[in-house]
């Protein structure tokens, strides 16, 4: 998984200049907060896919603000935002754009000019991608992975962040066409957004349904973006730690694993990808927190959606309604921190 490690350069150098950058990640939270009531967990672990330089996909039921909360943290940064629609009739040019037949006013000549299509910014929202056929889907591929688009021979690079969020829609199947396996694998996060509590909800509904409406201040450029994300780089996490990644992303394997729950429930395990998701994103979580250290606490905080799309669940797991959620979840509780004593 390449994560922008060859072209990020990071152009703060004082513990001042870090430390003013790191007080503007919970203004960035309060600024989304003043839109989207709520969704305390599902907010951070869209920074923290932002701030790792992955993707993110948010899954919810119509109505729980998933748009509304990628178009907050846009306006949030000052950085330039394109949202797609996925409809049945997309097609790849409809992303990546295509060549126009253009005239030289100086030569006379007739040449093709390619002609930049939405995903060419900072944020893209992809609106119920899973709406849209396998073959556009797969456009965003080279981009989610490479940070370029390849159109009629020709390269071109994508700027610097580039963050794509998708949303789908779990409720309504007829008309879609779910995400193949090898592409959930390219979002680093799989995020699920559940209902507001009940005195969320009550306020969701006294602020939303009156004349008063609030600005949302922009807190990051594009620049201080790409510098947090190149201090997440700098986060340290320890071999014992490493160990436990690795045991976790392992223990999903039912052909390596002794875990009787996972050999009986589990078709697919999680990919080495995971081990990488799970480290990159823990230590996105402890630099929002301003520490310069992975914690256990980090990484069990991300383990749902890590690994919630890169475990593929059998027929039997189907029929007794397991999870992968449920398999993550007795995954915590069956591998534990080994310390090595004789290092």
């Amino acid at each position: 998984m390449r994560l922008l490690h060859e072209t990020m350069k990071m152009t703060i150098k004082t513990e001042e200049e870090i430390n003013i950058l790191l007080d503007k990640l919970p203004k960035l939270k309060k600024e989304i907060g003043k839109i989207i009531i709520g969704q305390d967990d599902a907010i951070e672990q869209i920074l923290i896919a932002l701030l790792a330089g992955g993707h993110a996909l948010l899954e919810g039921v119509p109505g729980l603000a998933k748009t509304l909360m990628v178009r907050t943290l846009a306006k949030a940064v000052n950085v330039q935002f394109n949202r797609i629609q996925f409809t049945p009739d997309l097609m790849p040019s409809d992303i990546l754009g295509t060549e126009l037949l253009e005239e030289d006013h100086n030569t006379g000549k007739k040449i093709f000019k390619f002609n930049k299509g939405p995903i060419f910014s900072n944020i893209l929202l992809a609106d119920e991608i899973n709406r849209t056929p396998p073959k556009t889907q797969a456009a965003l591929l080279e981009a989610m992975q490479e940070y370029e688009v390849t159109y009629a021979g020709s390269t071109y690079p994508l700027s610097r962040p580039f963050f794509i969020l998708a949303t789908q829609n779990p409720i309504e199947q007829a008309g879609t066409f779910p995400l193949p396996e090898a592409q959930l694998d390219r979002f680093l996060l799989y995020i699920k957004i559940g209902y507001p509590s009940e005195q969320e909800e009550e306020e969701v509904l006294s602020s939303t349904t009156g004349n008063l409406k609030s600005e949302v201040d922009q807190i990051l450029n594009a620049e201080e973006i790409v510098n947090l994300q190149s201090l997440v780089r700098e986060i340290t996490i320890s071999e014992d730690l490493i160990r436990y990644v690795n045991n976790l992303v392992r223990s999903t394997r039912p052909d390596t694993t002794d875990l009787e729950y996972v050999k009986k429930w589990v078709r697919w395990g999680a990919g080495p990808r995971a081990g990488q998701s799970m480290i990159m994103t823990a230590k996105a979580r402890a630099l929002i927190n301003k520490r310069f250290a992975v914690t256990e606490e980090d990484i069990n905080k991300v383990v749902f959606p890590v690994l919630r799309h890169r475990m593929l669940l059998n027929f039997r797991a189907e029929a007794e309604r397991v999870t992968t959620d449920m398999v993550a979840s007795s995954l915590l509780e069956s591998v534990k921190v080994s310390v090595d004593l004789n290092r």
